[in-house]
């Protein structure tokens, strides 16, 4: 019958595991498996593709007009 063991252990300097369990009979030919674990993928792909997946809401002004008009009346207030 196998008998597999499971741990987790943390990479060594010189990217070096080091294994060590007693029920391991010394001198033994092992198999060893390493997963790495999984990176998580990034949910968006850009800024854009994140701002494209917001739900619609309230926006400070409903126009592009009405925006552009606004920075008009700032830039005007900076320049009395």
């Amino acid at each position: 019958m196998q008998t597999a063991l499971r741990m987790e252990t943390t990479v060594l300097p010189g990217h070096r595991l080091e294994v060590s369990a007693p029920e391991l009979p010394e001198g033994a030919k092992v198999e060893v498996i390493v997963i790495l674990p999984e990176k998580p993928k990034p949910q968006f792909d850009s800024a854009l593709e994140f701002l494209e997946s917001l739900p619609p809401g309230p926006r400070a002004f409903k126009t592009w007009e009405e925006y552009e008009q606004h920075l008009r009346e700032e830039k005007d207030a900076w320049e009395r």
